[in-house]
């Protein structure tokens, strides 16, 4: 329906003279000209022409044309009233027709607007789309007529329009018939546009609606065929889980089989977590539409999520139960080792999976095992040791001990290292392999020695050990050749067969090894001394010299053999003479020698036990001889001999001969002839040095006495000095003080320098050349009694 347009009304009175209505309705006005007029027609009172003034007849024209005004305001005014009667009974029929549509749609409105919102069910939505089809085939029933009642209303006022006047004041009792058209028009109008707005509204609300019905129940239809999958799926995905066996009954090796398994299966859910986002999405977006799930889907909606989520969390707590477990008890586990510490420590993982240790009561945390940082507090105790090889052999011993190493076989650590494949040994190790090793190992050894053995402690504890001499950045890396170098140094086995197994490790397939690879193994081994601080004693972390000093039994050639290489390693090499004394002190902790020892007077003799080659009936306790421990009147002369185990008649006619040899030599002679007890490797840092640090006294089985510790090669120098380390002037106490004994562990020319003061030396006093000069006197009387 076109809008209606107000127009300008042609009915406006003439504006020629505009009276009220009171003027036309007062007959009883004598000056009216109508009077006059009537009597001039009438012949009444007509003055003759010869009376007539000029001014009379003015007057008389005057009156003549206002009676003619008169007679056509009368004619229009019969003609306006009729057409107002018309336009009266037409806007009439209009206007109920009008008031009846606007009541008719505003019902109709209110009954649209009762139809929501709509219920969450598909039932229900369908049944609802089945009464707006009705609805709206009423209201389309019922357009022809508001069209045409419509239509009528647009030609009335196309016929009939109004201009937009001020309407007049209601308590107004004059309105004029113009007014009263216009009003009426007016209203109309009014009318016309209120029904044609709410028949539009009514039309488009219908169509949006029907839209609005089709969008939700195609949504609902989803909604409920979604679920309907969702339910079949997380039923087969329950059933699954039924199946699940618990986390304890499962074997150790199936783990990692059931943790794939697990896995898959979650894979699968996917398309289900997909599902359920979109059940959702749907819901929302119906409760966005203002649409909300009838009790019975929404009840299914939250079962199928509460479902769901009871699933994921199952799954997922299945994983790490799973991971867990295979992580605590698997072959990379590490958790049966937290029994090696006890409240208020905790072992604790780092990422590479280097372990550490927390206390909780003192809030810290530390790399070493609280059990390793007691044994090296304890490691303190040796530090008065004078001699730096047997220093730190019985440290090493200490630590062999504390790491049940010393009862492992090299025979048996080889099998492991064969079982665990830790061929070739340049390979790189992490820290879980390393304790797949040794736990292996320690159960080994439990099983070929049939005795109880903490394993968690003894592998924690060997694993602590390994960090620190090859790993000190705790990088959680190593290679298995520095695995294999610390085992094998630290097993109980024969020294021999230590050296010919570490050479065997980096020889190539032919049994030969080049410098390169010599130099590889050495570099090694030196790292043990060294974690202790005393690498300065046997040439430094420069193993180049030991390299030079191997190479000289070669030949010539570039490549060594392995005769070659123990033959060296026989004469025991400065760089590993360490390795050696900590055989011996193994063996000599077993000993007991039926002797008194001359200065603490002990007997008998435990360990090992020192007997002069200068002095008859004078042996030495290991704890006085190593640590310089002196008692007055006791002034040792050397040389000396070491025993390890116990003497035999033999040796003891050896070094009483050896002794009454030696009572006849000069001081000259030892100068001319130095014995040392180890084979010398000068460094760059020993160019200007010929001594190098003490190792061990001579040993028996050495037919040259080689194996005689450094005061020995220097029995001359210390003879001409006339100074004695046993005697009241140093003692114990006052021998060095604690910085002059760091510093002499720290360089190894500093380790140098007081090597005379920390040894024993041949004291050539008065008593003893009394003694000498009776012993001689007595020789050569029995030397006359055989000649005569």
């Amino acid at each position: 329906m076109q809008p209606m347009v107000r127009q300008e009304c042609p009915y406006a009175l003439p504006r020629c003279h505009e009276w009220r209505a009171a003027d036309l309705s007062d007959p009883s006005s004598t000056s009216h000209p109508q009077s006059q007029v009537k009597a001039i027609q009438d012949g009444a009172g007509l003055p003759s022409v010869t009376q007539q003034t000029p001014q009379s007849v003015v007057k008389l024209q005057t009156a003549l044309e206002m009676n003619l005004c008169w007679n056509e305001i009368k004619k229009k005014s019969h003609s306006l009233r009729a057409r107002l009667e018309a336009f009266s009974d037409h806007s009439g029929k209009l206007q109920l027709p009008l008031q009846e549509i606007i009541d008719w749609l505003s019902q109709k409105d209110e009954e649209l607007s009762a139809q929501l919102p709509l219920r969450g069910d598909v039932l229900l939505v369908q049944q609802e789309k089945e009464t707006h089809a009705a609805f709206m085939e009423e209201v389309k029933s019922r357009g022809p007529y508001i069209y045409s009642v419509l239509e009528s209303a647009q030609a009335f006022l196309s016929q009939h329009p109004f201009e937009e006047l001020e309407e007049p004041n209601s308590e107004s009792k004059d309105v004029s018939p113009r007014h009263r058209i216009q009003n009426i028009s007016r209203f109309v109008w009014k009318q016309a546009n209120v029904a044609s707005e709410l028949w539009e509204k009514l039309t488009a609300r219908c169509v949006d609606q029907h839209r609005h019905i089709e969008r939700t129940l195609e949504q609902l239809l989803e909604i409920k065929g979604a679920m309907e999958e969702l339910s079949t799926t997380l039923d087969q995905a329950e059933s699954v889980r039924e199946t699940w066996e618990p986390i304890g009954d499962l074997f150790i090796d199936s783990l990692p089989e059931h943790i794939q398994a697990t896995k898959l299966f979650k894979e699968e859910l996917s398309p289900m977590k997909d599902g359920v986002k979109l059940v959702n999405d749907l819901a929302h977006q119906l409760a966005i539409s203002d649409v909300h799930l009838s009790m019975e889907n929404s009840r299914a909606l939250e079962q199928i999520n509460t479902r769901w989520k009871q699933l994921q969390t199952s799954v997922n707590e299945r994983l790490k139960q799973l991971q867990d477990a295979h992580r605590d008890f698997g072959p990379g586990s590490q958790h049966f080792l937290s029994s090696s510490v006890q409240i208020p420590w905790e072992r604790a993982i780092s990422p590479n999976k280097v372990p550490y240790y927390i206390n909780h009561q003192a809030q810290t945390t530390c790399w070493d095992h609280p059990k390793m940082t007691e044994l090296y507090q304890t490691l303190a105790d040796l530090n008065n040791i004078k001699f730096s090889a047997y220093r730190t052999a019985m440290k090493l011993r200490r630590v062999q001990k504390a790491l049940r190493l010393d009862m492992v076989t090299l025979a048996t650590a080889l099998e492991i290292f064969s079982e665990h494949e830790l061929q070739p040994s340049d390979r790189v190790m992490d820290v879980v392999e390393v304790i797949h090793c040794l736990t292996a190992l320690y159960e080994r050894l439990e099983e070929e020695r049939g005795i109880l053995v903490n394993v968690p402690l003894c592998v924690d504890m060997s694993l602590n050990w390994l960090l620190n001499v090859f790993d000190s950045g705790r990088s959680g890396k190593m290679r298995a050749l520095s695995f294999k170098t610390g085992v094998a140094c630290m097993c109980g086995t024969e020294v021999k067969e230590k050296f010919q197994y570490l050479f065997s490790q980096v020889a190539n397939p032919g049994g030969l090894c080049d410098q390169r690879h010599l130099g590889i193994l050495l570099h090694e081994a030196i790292q043990v001394p060294r974690q202790l601080g005393e690498v300065a004693a046997f040439g430094g972390s420069n193993v180049e010299p030991s390299v030079r000093s191997c190479f000289r039994f070669s030949n010539g050639k570039p490549v060594i053999e392995v005769s070659q290489f123990l033959e060296w390693a026989n004469l025991e090499p400065q760089s590993m003479v360490w390795l050696a004394v900590l055989h011996r002190v193994t063996i000599a902790e077993q000993v007991k020698h039926q002797t008194k020892c001359s200065v603490c007077r002990q007997c008998p003799i435990k360990g090992f036990r020192y007997r002069s080659l200068k002095q008859f009936n004078v042996d030495i306790c290991q704890t006085c001889f190593l640590t310089g421990r002196a008692s007055k009147g006791n002034k040792l002369h050397y040389p000396i001999m070491e025993y390890y185990t116990p003497t035999t008649s033999s040796e003891n006619m050896r070094d009483f001969a050896t002794t009454l040899k030696n009572k006849f030599r000069s001081k000259q002679y030892f100068s001319k002839h130095p014995q040392r007890g180890y084979l010398p490797v000068q460094s760059v840092l020993e160019a200007d040095f010929s001594e190098t640090p003490a190792s061990s006294p001579m040993l028996p089985h050495a037919d040259t006495h080689s194996r005689i510790e450094h005061f020995a090669s220097r029995l001359a120098e210390m003879e001409s000095q006339n100074c004695s380390f046993f005697n009241d002037s140093l003692s114990p106490d006052d021998s060095l003080d604690e910085d002059q004994y760091l510093l002499r562990h720290s360089s190894p020319i500093t380790d140098r320098e007081p090597v005379g003061s920390q040894q024993a030396k041949d004291s050539v006093n008065t008593n003893d050349k009394g003694e000498l000069e009776r012993i001689l006197a007595h020789l050569e009387d029995e030397n006359r009694y055989v000649c005569g």
